[in-house]
């Protein structure tokens, strides 16, 4: 993230790996296509100091959309890829020993608040329930974060702001937001877009011919109305936009489709066989 049909452009950015958790700074401007209101109604939360929650399948521009608001914005970005070991204590600090002493080290989440950055808690439900409890105070009147290792509040930096996304369809009956901590945030929704402005996403992030984005987007859609294959994940704007690389590469049109939207979205060898049959006839 985070639709892709906002974003598209790849976004090099410094890495830094702080206990399993990936830190990415991207302060170039990347392309995003807006769909709805969604650009206004994150100023106007942002001017508000209200956190954000993005809610929406994989690949729809979650994350690009984060990432062309901080630009737009002028703001610093810190983005946390959670996952099952992503705990509170990755997020706000730990103690080192560093020669014969033992020192405290900010976490991105401290960071963030402190020098007023826009914090983006990617997947939110796949981190520890430790990081839900570690953020309410940020999300609400208070907007501080508690320390319980130094013992401190730390008042949140006036132009710090709380991102986090959610994959609703992923998670149903596994990891859900407890309706306590959804309610703490505005909420906006990502869909795919619609076939015009997809195709023109495509063709913008890797300059294939209009009618084979077309052709890309109509494929799309036809996988997404199968409901009945019971897809965990359907083909997302990613998907596309990977598939015309690598045909835009040199690489044959079935077999870009095949190994860039097929393969990742299925291990179960009929469906698999079913759906490189669909898209070889629809190419």
């Amino acid at each position: 993230m985070s639709n892709l049909s906002r974003h598209t452009s790849p976004i090099n950015g410094n890495k830094t790996i702080v206990s399993k958790t990936t830190i990415k700074i991207t302060p170039q401007k990347p392309f995003y296509r807006p769909i709805a209101k969604e650009i206004e109604v994150f100023e106007h939360a942002y001017k508000n100091k209200l956190p954000i929650l993005l809610k929406g399948p994989t690949g729809t521009g979650k994350t690009r959309f984060v990432e062309y608001i901080a630009y737009k914005l002028e703001k610093k970005l810190i983005t946390i890829s959670c996952h099952e070991e992503t705990s509170s204590t990755d997020l706000i600090g730990r103690y080192i020993i560093k020669g014969a002493e033992t020192i405290w080290i900010n976490g991105p989440l401290t960071k963030a608040v402190k020098e007023g950055a826009i914090i983006y808690l990617d997947e939110i439900a796949e981190a520890r329930p430790d990081v839900i409890v570690a953020i309410h105070s940020l999300t609400d009147h208070r907007r501080e974060l508690f320390i319980d290792k130094l013992g401190k509040n730390i008042k949140a930096h006036q132009d710090f702001i709380l991102v986090a996304s959610f994959n609703p369809g992923y998670q149903k009956g596994f990891k859900e937001l407890k309706p306590s901590t959804r309610q703490r945030f505005i909420a906006i929704s990502f869909q795919y877009p619609s076939p015009q402005i997809e195709s023109e996403i495509i063709e913008n992030e890797t300059g294939i011919e209009e009618a084979l984005a077309k052709k890309l987007v109509h494929i799309a859609t036809k996988i997404r109305n199968l409901t009945e294959l019971g897809l965990t994940e359907t083909v997302s704007t990613r998907l596309l936009v990977d598939a015309a690389k690598l045909i835009h590469s040199g690489l044959p049109k079935r077999l870009s489709v095949k190994v860039a939207v097929v393969e990742p979205l299925t291990d179960d060898l009929e469906i698999t066989n079913a759906l490189t049959d669909l898209c070889d006839l629809m190419i």
